[in-house]
């Protein structure tokens, strides 16, 4: 257990999926305290995690923490920075894990603080094979590094990017899973209606998956030479759609989150 206290202002899924990583890696920190507007998520949350302090909506609570972690949607963003400014140690980290929030904006609405942290955390960090890409204000000390490594790095790979891609992870790392597992789960329902047991569908389905990742990666292989290795296509005729589906909603949903 880690003696780093942590702060998590907002409580809702991004802190539920963090907290059951930590958990299955037996990494939880020694103190959570958790704030958030909505009494049910709160009470939820420590059901599920009894150990954790529960802040109802004082913020100044968990601002007050080692690490303070921001899990709020954008628009909330604004109103918080100066209201727990106060209550921000000097020497604490702060870690947002929202888009759209830059570090300097983030920075100015605290009064020019400095050791500021930008993650976007994803859903498989909540069975420790998160892809959580990191950057680091100018602020942000070796040993507060070490500290927001030791804490956050048993959720998973934490690749730390230029601060202006994260945006652009947000939609595929972050987004990513949902573009694919109601279509994976509807694949398993198949593949049980075919005479496949539950374990033999999802022990498939996962061997696939990677394999088709790993052959994408090789650098051997063009991506229509990827595409022409299995001469059978039973989707073919909609794949033009799909892609449009994704062009239309993904390109419009990157530039609301960079503008």
């Amino acid at each position: 257990m880690d003696s780093t206290s942590v702060g998590f202002i907002g409580g809702g899924r991004i802190v539920r999926i963090i907290l059951t990583g930590w958990e299955k890696a037996g990494s939880m920190p020694e103190r959570v305290i958790v704030s958030d507007p909505n009494p049910a998520a709160l009470a939820a949350l420590k059901e599920r995690f009894p150990a954790i302090e529960v802040a109802g909506d004082d913020n100044a609570r968990p601002a007050s923490a080692d690490i303070v972690v921001l899990g709020l949607h954008p628009p909330a963003v604004g109103a918080v920075l100066p209201a727990i400014a106060p209550a921000l140690r000097s020497e604490a980290l702060l870690v947002s894990l929202a888009p759209k929030w830059k570090i300097a904006g983030i920075a100015g609405g605290l009064g020019g603080r400095r050791a500021i942290v930008r993650m976007i955390p994803n859903a498989p960090a909540t069975v420790g094979s998160g892809y959580n890409p990191v950057a680091f204000s100018d602020g942000v000390t070796p040993e507060q590094r070490r500290q927001f490594e030791r804490v956050f790095g048993t959720l998973g790979e934490m690749p730390e990017v230029a601060e202006e891609k994260l945006e652009a992870y947000a939609v595929l790392t972050a987004m990513g899973p949902t573009y694919f597992w109601f279509q994976w789960y509807e694949l398993l329902d198949l593949a049980r209606s075919f005479g496949l047991t539950d374990a033999e569908a999802k022990e498939g389905l996962a061997a696939m998956v990677e394999g088709a990742l790993r052959t994408m990666k090789s650098p051997d292989l063009t991506p229509d030479a990827v595409i022409d290795l299995v001469p059978v296509r039973p989707i073919a005729a909609g794949e033009e759609a799909i892609r449009e589906i994704y062009r239309t909603n993904l390109t419009g949903l990157y530039r609301k989150l960079a503008e």
